[in-house]
């Protein structure tokens, strides 16, 4: 009887380059983050991982990394890798699929989900948390006041040290909206799903400092049972350390008066094969589906959507050239585009622009946009806030990153 090590497959990942004693390599690890444990990789044997896809035995991978890429291997050799894959959690099944349920299961049976960062990107302290929020409205000027009935924050999710004041004018605007809710659906962007296009839900409440906000479980069980639990809870563990939801949902609580509300929390995968012309956007029941879902619960109380996203990532801190003053200022000239059509409310539009080239201005937002413009049908947007945060020591990268309020 085979078992996963005979034809090997590698599974959820996270990579990156870089040096390591002057030599390329890639740094792999499991992107659940199961373990601590690493794989560094001299980046010539990058095909390797390529062959690791579950239809090759070892024998077979051998003789492809020879014939296909000229690297003779001995197979002891790529066994001993294969296995080091394995202890690493970078295969599918056996360790990490026992590693998988035994997280899965401690996860659920938390009281909720702890707050990630937590004393490390804001105060853990919900006094001291309160101060720094606080600060950051005092030292914003006078925002517009939008209407009560908006139906949509668009809200950065970067760290609050770059962009506290962008937060600050976007949640103090929607102020009233926020406190009017009855319910609120935070569409944000999974930075770690390797699925395009996935939905992740999980039952579990999220907290923060500032106390639990309880998550809709009928709801998210609702929307199990239509698109499967094991699509929409695939996922699930990626909410353990994903930062896009947690670091609006402090903003909620306090603009709240820290008075909960039922949440909705939805990870929302890449568009990358949208984007491609691997898929056709048309196409996909589970879409229609879930924003059908949604309206519906926006129809039967007050609801506020979340669209957690940042806009554009450019320059050698996301594998681009350097910015020069010129791709700079170009770089505000591409996201007024990008912001007037997010407020015209057409999601069709919005994809179509993306889809054009904006896309490849990196707009982690993308999905969480779309969905959020989509569940609203018709609507118009403003823009509250907008700025550039560098994103390196050289001023060469920067991360644009907004706040919009939809009506």
């Amino acid at each position: 009887m085979m078992n996963h090590l005979d034809k090997p497959k590698i599974g959820n990942i996270n990579v990156q380059r870089t040096l390591y004693q002057g030599e390329p390599v890639f740094v792999i690890q499991d992107r659940f983050k199961l373990t601590e444990a690493a794989i560094v990789l001299p980046q010539v044997l990058g095909p390797l991982v390529l062959l690791c896809d579950g239809t090759n035995t070892l024998p077979e991978i051998k003789a492809a990394l020879e014939i296909r890429y000229g690297l003779p291997l001995p197979e002891a050799t790529i066994e001993t890798m294969v296995a080091q894959f394995d202890q690493a959690l970078l295969l599918e099944g056996g360790a990490f699929e026992q590693a998988r349920q035994q997280a899965v299961t401690q996860y659920r049976a938390a009281p909720f989900r702890p707050p990630a960062l937590a004393g490390a990107s804001y105060p853990a302290d919900p006094a001291a948390l309160r101060r720094m929020l606080q600060d950051y409205l005092d030292r914003v000027d006078k925002v517009p006041a939008v209407s009560p009935a908006s139906r949509a924050i668009i809200s950065p999710h970067i760290d609050y040290q770059r962009g506290g004041l962008t937060y600050a004018q976007v949640w103090a605007s929607a102020a009233e909206a926020v406190q009017q809710a009855e319910f609120v659906i935070i569409l944000a962007t999974d930075h770690n799903g390797a699925q395009p296009g996935a939905l992740s839900l999980t039952c579990q409440n999220y907290a923060s400092p500032l106390g639990v906000m309880p998550t809709d479980t009928a709801l998210v069980e609702r929307l199990a049972q239509e698109l499967g639990p094991e699509n929409v809870f695939a996922g699930e563990l990626l909410h353990r350390d994903e930062w896009s939801i947690e670091l609006v949902l402090v903003w909620l609580q306090y603009l709240r008066g820290e008075k909960p509300c039922p949440v909705l929390p939805v990870l929302c995968g890449s568009f990358f094969h949208f984007m491609m012309g691997q898929a056709s956007i048309e196409t996909q029941p589970k879409f229609d589906i879930f924003l059908d879902i949604l309206r519906q619960e926006m129809s039967r109380r007050r609801t506020l959507i979340v669209a957690s996203g940042d806009l554009a990532h450019m320059g050698p801190a996301f594998d681009g050239p350097p910015l020069d003053s010129a791709a700079h200022a170009q770089m505000k000239v591409d996201d007024a585009v990008l912001m007037e059509t997010l407020g015209q409310g057409k999601a069709d539009a919005f994809f179509e622009l993306m889809k054009g080239g904006q896309y490849e201005r990196n707009v982690c937002g993308l999905s969480p946009f779309y969905f959020t413009l989509s569940a609203l049908g018709q609507s118009r947007g403003q823009v509250i806030a907008y700025d550039r945060c560098p994103a390196d020591n050289r001023h060469t990268s920067f991360v644009s990153i907004c706040g919009m309020v939809l009506e």
